[in-house]
């Protein structure tokens, strides 16, 4: 014979009415007879909760036990393996160690995914902020803005040898067509290297 919902409540630590809703919504079930198996009941609350909405003594006493245990208990909820890279590069710019991101088997812990959810976010948040404060631009309008700029000087370059040549030639007793000639050539190998300069934006 188990317990009454009243004797579980308390020794899980919890009102009786959350034991009532739990046994209403399916997240632990009653013996035959009504009564609760206090083993069965909360290997299958804790298995079907969120251990960061865990309440009452039973949460805090996870709190408090080992890694392992928290492993065992909250970490039943686990990522798939393909999920361990970008979790363990997110804890890693978060300054944690990227090794603890890992379970057993390689896998990663749910509580661990959740951190990582968590540095995601205000990492997030700190970027709009930046962003409001006139820090950070985006990155699609910078390039097409450096693109502009280059085009714009790129054009006005070009633009300068006509301008120019007459004034040369003349100071040089030359003539002005030749000089102009002579300018472009050079300028257009100038522009050629220059055009080998990559830009950046990350």
């Amino acid at each position: 014979m188990g317990l009454s919902r009243r004797a579980y409540a308390a020794l899980r630590g919890v009102h009786e009415s959350a034991v009532r809703k739990a046994i209403a919504t399916g997240r632990i079930t009653t013996e035959s007879d009504g009564t609760i198996d206090a083993a069965k009941a909360d290997a299958m609350w804790d298995a079907s909760t969120d251990p960061a909405k865990q309440r009452g003594a039973h949460a805090r006493d996870l709190g408090r036990g080992t890694a392992a245990a928290t492993r065992a208990v909250a970490g039943t909820k686990a990522v798939p393996r393909q999920a361990f890279a970008a979790v363990a590069e997110t804890l890693t710019e978060a300054g944690a160690d990227p090794g603890a991101a890992a379970g057993d088997g390689g896998e990663v812990s749910f509580v661990k995914a959740r951190m990582a959810n968590e540095v995601l976010k205000a990492q997030t948040a700190r970027v709009r902020l930046q962003k409001m404060k006139g820090e950070v631009v985006d990155r699609a309008r910078a390039t097409a803005m450096v693109f502009d700029l280059a085009r714009r000087e790129r054009d006005a370059w070009l633009n300068w040898p006509p301008r120019v040549a007459a004034d040369i030639a003349a100071e040089l007793g030359a003539e002005p067509h030749a000089v102009e000639q002579v300018l472009m050539r050079y300028l257009r190998r100038h522009q050629a290297e220059m055009s080998e300069v990559k830009v950046e934006l990350r």
